[in-house]
């Protein structure tokens, strides 16, 4: 067997036994749970579930996962992503933040939504329905500025 056959066949073992190596998935049932953002705010129906469609896939404790999250090394990737987003802001456990962790964190949700950094592009190629509109962007907006400084 030529050396070109045994590479392609150790690649191609490579990538089934990677199949089988599931990362956990991101799965916590209710969807709002007593730690959730809106236990801690008031928030308008409009607006929390502007942030349910379009943040909370990677920003709480539930994700609604796409079928091509079975594939390997995808999955990994996704699992790494949701994670960070997690580490840097979680709606799902948001109430357990102390106020001024709080309000830095709505601080920086206006700045990611106003400067057009989140949704991250690379969810957006696939999630066009994630996209913040103007409308979007006004609602949120409207909405922090009534929360205490």
């Amino acid at each position: 067997m030529s050396t070109r056959k045994k590479i392609l066949l150790a690649v191609v073992a490579i990538l089934v036994i990677m199949q089988f190596i599931q990362p956990s998935k991101n799965i916590a049932l209710p969807l709002i749970t007593d730690d959730d953002i809106s236990k801690k705010y008031a928030i308008p129906e409009d607006v929390h579930q502007i942030l349910i469609k379009k943040c909370y896939d990677c920003h709480s404790n539930n994700t609604a996962y796409p079928w091509y999250y079975n594939i390997q090394p995808i999955a990994w990737w996704m699992a790494h992503h949701i994670e960070e987003g997690k580490e840097e802001l979680n709606f799902s456990t948001f109430k357990t933040y102390p106020d001024k962790k709080a309000a830095h964190k709505l601080e920086e949700l206006g700045e990611a939504v106003n400067e057009g950094w989140m949704p991250l592009d690379s969810y957006l190629w696939i999630h066009h329905e994630a996209e913040i509109t103007e409308a979007d962007r006004t609602a949120i907006n409207a909405w922090l500025k009534t929360l205490p400084k």
